[in-house]
């Protein structure tokens, strides 16, 4: 049976795009109408709540297009809302698994906590005006006063991006947990090949020898047996593991707010401050300029590295001070372009990579549906 899951397992690993376009996404677009099936379904079953739903999104609808003094109230609700929900949603793509994962920590919050970091530091100030922040940052028109710039005061502009980011990875963490919790009240075999090797991993817990898995059962050992505070500390640290906790979670039936609230608390305050001060700190400015002196100071290429990174780096000044139309036009850094093809390149990679795992995701359902038919001959 260990060989047949090992020969299934390669046979799906397989189907991928560059391997086997057409079955790929020929597998991708079945798995699509077996997911809207199963949601129509699950939709049709509960009817009062998508009446209730439609209804509270009609008068949603007239309120919003409805003109009259409200409007005002409307617009700041939807400003924030879509401001919350943009990076709760960054967060949640973080972290959910889909594919391989968007790192959206280093192509988004982390380059705007930079951003804003270099940009309090030139502005002396972090009263940005609104708008057009947090679209584009630009030097308030008073003048700020030199070394008014505190950690604190970057901590406290980023605060809202930062913590509504945290939440988003923390509500990603969350399937895991709930498809182990099920598991195990049903006693049925969970479609999940992560919670297959969790079990494996309890049976073989006594033999374990390789560093990952002695990893893998710290991890287990901490969220079993401290319970609320293994988990707040495993959520509080870059953990890669953490999936682990939540799986563990789900199959010992550990409360869902345990699980939950540690793992808000973790990753939205405690383990957010920690890479909002590493990113604030990194950028601020002694430290930039040192580390741009430091690519100078290496021999032979040292000036030729170093030159893109102050262009840069004025490029950001003019900007922050809406002196661009002033000096002369500037052309695009390749600092910039590269780091703009970066993002292109990874969410490109995201998409391809949740292709491929829907569509390995069909072909497991193919190989259950016949091992059921051999059972049952």
């Amino acid at each position: 049976m260990n060989e047949k899951k090992r020969r299934d397992r390669e046979e799906r690993q397989n189907i991928v795009l560059w391997r086997q376009p057409l079955i790929t996404l020929q597998y991708f677009s079945l798995e699509i109408l077996v997911i809207l099936k199963d949601w129509t379904s699950k939709l049709w079953h509960r009817q009062s709540i998508v009446v209730s739903f439609l209804l509270l999104l009609a008068v949603l609808t007239a309120t919003y297009y409805v003109e009259g003094a409200h409007q005002q109230y409307v617009q700041r609700i939807e400003k924030q809302f879509l401001l919350y929900a943009y990076w709760i949603g960054l967060g949640i793509l973080s972290s959910v698994g889909l594919g391989t994962g968007l790192h959206t920590f280093l192509l988004y919050l982390g380059p705007h906590i930079a951003s804003v970091t270099l940009a309090a530091y030139e502005c002396n100030s972090v009263n940005f005006p609104e708008p057009p922040y947090p679209d584009q940052i630009i030097c308030p028109d008073e003048d700020g006063i030199e070394g008014t710039i505190s950690l604190w005061s970057i901590i406290s502009k980023v605060r809202i991006e930062a913590c509504m980011w945290g939440i988003g990875t923390a509500i990603g963490e969350l399937p895991p947990y709930f498809m182990a919790r099920a598991a195990r009240l049903s006693g049925a075999e969970p479609d999940d090949e992560e919670y297959q090797e969790f079990e494996e991993m309890l049976e073989h817990a006594e033999t374990a020898q390789d560093f990952a898995s002695r990893a893998k059962l710290a991890v287990q050992n901490l969220v079993q047996k401290v319970g609320f505070f293994g988990i707040l500390a495993c959520a509080s640290i870059p953990n890669p593991l953490f999936d682990l906790a939540g799986i563990t979670c789900g199959h010992f039936l550990v409360p869902f707010w345990t699980f939950f609230g540690a793992t808000l608390i973790g990753k939205a305050i405690i383990k957010m401050h920690i890479q909002k001060i590493f990113v604030i700190i990194t950028f601020s400015k002694h430290i930039v300029e040192q580390m741009v002196a430091f690519i100078g100071a290496v021999p032979g290429i040292g000036p030729s590295l170093q030159k893109p990174f102050q262009e840069y780096l004025e490029a950001q000044r003019q900007k922050l001070h809406h002196r661009r139309e002033m000096g002369t036009q500037q052309g695009e850094n390749w600092l910039s372009w590269m780091f703009e093809k970066l993002v292109v390149v990874m969410v490109c990679y995201f998409i391809l990579s949740i292709i491929n795992s829907m569509a390995q995701s069909y072909a497991k359902r193919m190989q259950q549906r016949l091992n059921s038919e051999e059972k049952t001959k």
